[in-house]
């Protein structure tokens, strides 16, 4: 996901407080699942979403920073 300086800062906020969001669903449906390939599709997902949160932490920093 690419971020330019054009990018709102509360798009951003936006966001991350999504992809953080996505993460904790994932995470809970991964724990309540009985199935083990949904489990771990589910955690893997949570993990990408996780990685997406950081990157957006990053942008906001850079954006601040800047």
């Amino acid at each position: 996901m690419a971020f330019d300086g054009d990018t709102p800062m509360t798009e951003l906020q936006d966001r991350l407080e999504r992809f953080e969001t996505l993460t904790a669903e994932c995470e809970l449906i991964a724990k309540l699942a009985t199935d083990s390939t949904k489990r771990e599709f589910y955690l893997r997902l949570g993990e990408q979403y996780r990685q997406l949160a950081v990157d957006i932490r990053q942008a906001i920093a850079t954006t601040a920073a800047a």
